[in-house]
């Protein structure tokens, strides 16, 4: 395979950070491309260093870097790769984010408060950024930050996909975890063919200091729940969602998230849950001592491949997800 994959005049190129090279390797498998040579180290006071081993003029150029632990420094290293990539005039560049970082982030709460994931899109447009590409968006309102493409991707085809061959869908409900995920339950509901139910949190005003008390609200007693979610973080909405659907006299309960950042204490609470297992995508790096033995992970290679070889050849992404989403 070359670093470079030709179609007329246009020239595709492929780069990698350094934060998810499983990923990037597959991604480029899928492409039929090789990964091109960079050279990424550290200086010693943790400043990184970039450079391109071959040519990058008038290329199509794609930057692929999973924003994972230690988040700023990954997110500054593709920064500084799109920068590399701008001086040595790349005709275009699209950066290709799994996990958008710092998209929890997405309006104000509170005053005083940032909008990081608008200071985000900021940065790579002011790096050079042409196109963004990344999978299950926080929220949907992110991809109008950007001045300019976004691409957002979704994970549910291949999660579904996997879910179908498992459950029995005629005793099946989905649920969301909370009110901010009712939407995309809904889509995963209508995909599957299922009921849908949610947790709602409500305050105890019977109790002291106003304790939450998480309410389930559809049809969930004597079945299979399938929580829904974007995002695993410490694990205690889903595990404490998870023990409100036994209760209400769910039979099983499986987890569905795209992306598993798994901050500590998320390993301990799964594995320590009643959650039968607990589906997720390789979007961010899992480390050895991450993985458990109700964890399942599905790649999201193949999605990622498809949608650069749609851009690349000015395809339709969209199509990639029409009658699924």
């Amino acid at each position: 395979m070359s670093s470079i994959k030709q179609t007329g005049e246009k020239k595709m190129m492929f780069f990698s950070g350094r934060s998810h090279p499983a990923l990037a390797e597959e991604v480029a498998s899928h492409l039929g491309v090789e990964l091109t040579p960079t050279t990424l180290r550290d200086f010693a006071n943790g400043e990184i260093y970039a450079r391109y081993q071959e040519s990058v003029r008038g290329s199509d150029a794609f930057v692929i870097q999973s924003h994972t632990e230690p988040i700023n420094k990954w997110i500054m290293e593709q920064l500084i790769m799109v920068d590399a990539l701008k001086r040595a005039s790349a005709k275009r560049i699209t950066v290709v984010m799994p996990f958008f970082g710092y998209a929890r982030q997405d309006k104000k709460g509170r005053g005083r408060e940032p909008i990081t994931a608008r200071l985000m899109a900021d940065l790579f447009k002011t790096a050079g950024a042409d196109r963004l590409m990344s999978i299950d968006l926080h929220t949907s309102q992110i991809q109008g930050f950007f001045d300019g493409p976004v691409d957002h991707l979704f994970a549910m085809p291949v999660l579904v996909n996997y879910m179908k061959d498992k459950i029995d869908l005629a005793n099946t409900t989905v649920v969301s975890p909370d009110t901010g995920r009712v939407r995309l339950s809904e889509r995963w509901a209508d995909t599957l063919g299922t009921p849908l139910a949610f947790i709602h949190k409500r305050r105890d005003l019977d109790v002291a200091n106003q304790v939450k008390v998480n309410e389930v609200v559809g049809k969930v007693r004597g079945r299979t729940c399938v929580l829904i979610d974007d995002m695993i973080d410490t694990a205690g909405t889903i595990c404490k969602a998870a023990d409100a659907l036994y209760e209400q006299g769910a039979t099983d309960v499986i987890v569905a998230a795209t992306h598993a950042v798994f901050s500590d204490p998320a390993v301990d609470r799964l594995k320590n849950s009643q959650v039968s297992e607990v589906i997720v995508t390789n979007t961010l790096p899992l480390p050895e001592e991450k993985k458990f033995d109700k964890l399942t992970v599905l790649s999201i290679a193949p999605v990622i491949a498809r949608a650069i070889t749609e851009v690349f050849s000015d395809g339709s992404v969209t199509s990639m997800f029409e009658g699924d989403c």
